[in-house]
């Protein structure tokens, strides 16, 4: 057993998200969106640095001790899989571990609107899953793909960086690729997946121009592709796969993006008031022939109105979503206030409303 797994053991017991490792100061866990102290000695960068090259591959120490930043996974069988990863600050190393459960949680047990599970029976196009980072993309990424391998007798090729939940093949056959240990780059991947028979490909994060091309391309081409990006709504998320592009591309990316675009989820996380946890609200966009003709003719500015009317379609905006969490009690006004894209909406439920001057 390595020493850093009683760390990994503390954080699962306490149901934390993350663990942080930094030299120079002591360990700590975050739970439920905040970060804690644990009752440990202040690491040193050497020490650190032995705890967690302990569990590291060594092609991995090669490349942290020459660029300073690793990904990798590290998994504890019969406790779960960790996220790493290392980098280097101003006082030595440091580290940050985001645990995956070795269980993946299904739609319905997260709670997600109905419209999410059936995503995963989409014959082709793109689907999107956005927002901050920590916002719980993974886990609803995870529980749609996991509805694909129950229900469907397909081929699913998922491209990580690096590879966070593993699914067992059930009805679809499942190869995960890790980028930097199975392939070379997330646009290599997808070169290659074009080529292995896919029928659904999961892209961990649409990174670049020519990684968001390929998918734009595979979606076009007959294939159901899932990816995700840091935008905060289903227009933002319009507008910054278009505006990647070249603007002599863009037109043409418009049509394209029009014809494969499918769905666009944005999900932010917040802290439950009335018990333990944390639940998701979602901004859920369905591209049916009205969204598809917004996009078409540069009109992403009134996407949230067509999202306002489409709820027959299980649309809904992000602000509602955090309003129906708001009203059942689940969270607080301030948390509400602090993640609505209208802040003004939310203003009424503050005790002390900020002054904020971004805003005027």
């Amino acid at each position: 057993m390595a020493k850093i797994d009683a760390f990994f053991q503390l954080m699962h017991d306490q149901g934390a998200s993350d663990l942080h490792l930094v030299s120079g100061q002591q360990p700590a866990i975050r739970i439920r969106g905040e970060i804690e102290r644990i009752k440990f000695d202040v690491l040193t960068s050497d020490a650190l640095k032995g705890m967690l090259y302990e569990i590291t591959p060594e092609h991995k120490v090669k490349q942290f001790e020459e660029t300073g930043d690793v990904d990798f996974a590290y998994e504890i069988p019969g406790l779960a899989r960790y996220r790493a990863n290392f980098f280097q600050q101003q006082f030595g190393c440091a580290a940050v571990f985001r645990e995956i459960p070795s269980k993946i949680v299904t739609a319905a047990e997260l709670g997600l609107p109905s419209v999410i599970s059936k995503l995963a029976s989409l014959p082709r196009g793109l689907v999107l899953v956005t927002g901050p980072t920590g916002s719980g993309k993974s886990t609803t990424l995870a529980a749609i793909i996991d509805e694909a391998n129950r229900v469907r007798k397909d081929h699913i090729i998922t491209i990580e960086d690096p590879v966070e939940f593993v699914h067992q093949s059930q009805g679809c056959i499942v190869n995960h690729r890790e980028v930097g240990k199975h392939t070379k780059s997330f646009t290599a991947a997808l070169r290659g997946a074009l080529r292995e028979d896919p029928d659904i490909i999961l892209v961990g994060e649409l990174r670049d121009l020519e990684t968001i091309s390929l998918a734009v391309e595979a979606a076009s081409t007959g294939h159901l592709v899932f990816g995700t990006l840091h935008t905060t709504s289903a227009a933002k998320t319009v507008d910054r796969i278009i505006e990647v592009f070249p603007s002599s591309e863009q037109q043409q990316i418009r049509s394209t993006l029009a014809d494969g675009l499918r769905a666009v989820i944005a999900q932010v996380l917040f802290k439950r008031i009335d018990k333990k946890g944390r639940c998701a609200a979602l901004e859920i966009l369905i591209a049916n022939s009205a969204v598809r003709n917004l996009i078409r003719e540069s009109k992403t500015f009134q996407i949230p109105s067509m999202i306002q009317t489409g709820k027959k379609y299980g649309m809904q905006l992000l602000d509602d979503a955090i309003q129906e969490l708001l009203n059942k009690g689940w969270i607080s006004g301030d948390e509400a206030y602090m993640k609505a894209n209208d802040k003004g909406r939310f203003r009424p439920f503050l005790k002390n409303p900020p002054t904020d001057f971004t805003e005027a």
